[in-house]
């Protein structure tokens, strides 16, 4: 399939549409979280991503309304957060980031990370399992016309598959360069789940757009090394959630379809190592 702009659609494993370039909302202040949705709206953007964690959610939905586009043509994304998890507290999660967003339906809902080991032993699939139980009734309800994972790795989605009696449609991990995820991203897509990308480019203090391996290929297509990085994403079948505030920046994170990197290119990027980012392991983390 050709992708020509950033809503051109990528079929999910239930037939739901969304568009193969989202916006990012991750560490956006409040406080410009509305502009800034409305700019990339305007802009052309059709796919927003936020998350109750990022405390913006009034902020997103501040700046649906403004941006005059109406709400059927978007695409919505929020994520349960890790102190919301287990059955009862996720549905309560899910009405309270809806009424921030002032919406009534969502278009993807994630679990925002997986409980993990190091924080709960052996009751940790117990509570990705009832956690997801609670997704899927919000979806069978329509609620969420589509549900998903951010921050589990194969062997988290393997564990609730034993459980889960809806596959989910998306999972979100950090992706970027130096950063890759690469085995993980095609053991994902092989269970015919559609991975999306956080941080695509990086984010506070990392130094892909700096890097010279990343200068030197974006100099010979012409274009920014934070296009290139996007570019690379969309190349392996992943849709990236690319965060600007800055007009001018969220335009030319858009401009990334009239070029392509060659295969020598797309493995010297994924060959690229440690230029920063969150980069947390998700059995490790304890918040």
């Amino acid at each position: 399939m050709t992708l020509e702009n950033v809503n051109s659609p990528l079929k999910l494993n239930n037939g739901v549409e969304i568009p193969c370039v989202g916006y990012g909302t991750f560490r956006t202040d409040p406080a410009v979280t509305a502009q800034a949705v409305k700019d990339a709206i305007q802009a052309g953007f059709r796919h927003i991503d936020t998350a109750m964690i990022y405390h913006n959610e009034e902020g997103v939905g501040q700046g649906i309304k403004a941006s005059g586009v109406d709400r059927k043509n978007l695409f919505i994304t929020s994520k349960l957060w890790n102190t919301d998890r287990g059955y009862e507290s996720t549905k309560e999660a899910f009405q309270k980031s809806l009424d921030r967003l002032g919406l009534d339906y969502l278009d993807l809902y994630l679990i925002h990370w997986p409980a993990n080991e190091k924080q709960f032993g052996p009751e940790a699939s117990r509570i990705n399992a009832e956690t997801w139980r609670a997704m899927e009734e919000l979806y069978e309800a329509g609620k969420i016309r589509a549900i998903g994972l951010s921050n589990f790795m194969p062997h988290h989605v393997a564990e609730l598959m034993k459980t889960a009696k809806i596959k989910p449609m998306v999972d979100q991990i950090e992706v970027h360069p130096g950063w890759s995820h690469s085995e993980e991203i095609k053991k994902i897509q092989a269970m015919n789940i559609q991975v999306e990308a956080w941080g695509p480019l990086g984010g506070q203090g990392a130094t892909v757009l700096t890097n010279p391996t990343m200068e030197k290929i974006a100099a010979a297509h012409g274009k920014t090394t934070a296009q290139v990085s996007l570019r690379w994403v969309i190349q392996q079948g992943v849709l990236p959630l690319p965060k600007s505030v800055h007009v001018n920046r969220i335009k030319e994170n858009m401009d990334v379809f009239d070029f392509e990197l060659s295969d020598a290119e797309m493995a010297e990027i994924s060959a690229l190592k440690d230029l920063g980012g969150q980069c947390k392991d998700p059995d490790e983390v304890d918040f």
